[in-house]
């Protein structure tokens, strides 16, 4: 067989395989959770910020674009927002969250949002002026006193 006949089949091979994946019934099912309770905002600004770069794994109004519905992506984003609203769920607050104290600090070392997700949505992109901001009121909305 020629090289190219082995690269068709290779080809024809990982098409099925992706196909095969799909039936894989890992996902969601667009519903969201309700929102039960949010944080007392500092203010509208440091919710508009969160709203932009951390609302879709870290609420229960996440938007699931058309990808998040086809395998792998589709796996990927589940886990995230599943182990997002583990940590810490702005639409389920009660006053703490697992990892409240850490909100702000991990915005300012720049671990969140991570950055393959701003990839995918370039409004979760923060300035360094946003970052500060959105950084000083995670720590004031979530850690009144503290």
């Amino acid at each position: 067989m020629t090289w190219r006949k082995w690269l068709l089949w290779i080809a024809l091979g990982l098409f099925g395989v992706f196909l095969a994946i799909q039936l894989i019934p890992y996902g969601h099912d667009h519903e969201n959770p309700p929102v039960v309770a949010e944080p007392t905002w500092d203010s509208a600004a440091t919710r508009a910020l969160a709203v932009r770069a951390c609302f879709d794994c870290h609420s229960n109004e996440t938007k699931w674009p058309w990808y998040t519905n086809v395998a792998p992506v589709s796996w990927l984003s589940v886990r995230d927002v599943e182990e997002g609203r583990n940590s810490l769920n702005f639409s389920d607050w009660s006053g703490t969250g697992r990892h409240a104290d850490e909100a702000a600090e991990v915005v300012l070392e720049g671990e969140m949002p991570p950055v393959y997700y701003t990839w995918m949505h370039p409004s979760a992109r923060l300035t360094d002026a946003e970052v500060q901001q959105l950084a000083a009121g995670l720590d004031a909305s979530l850690n009144p006193g503290g």
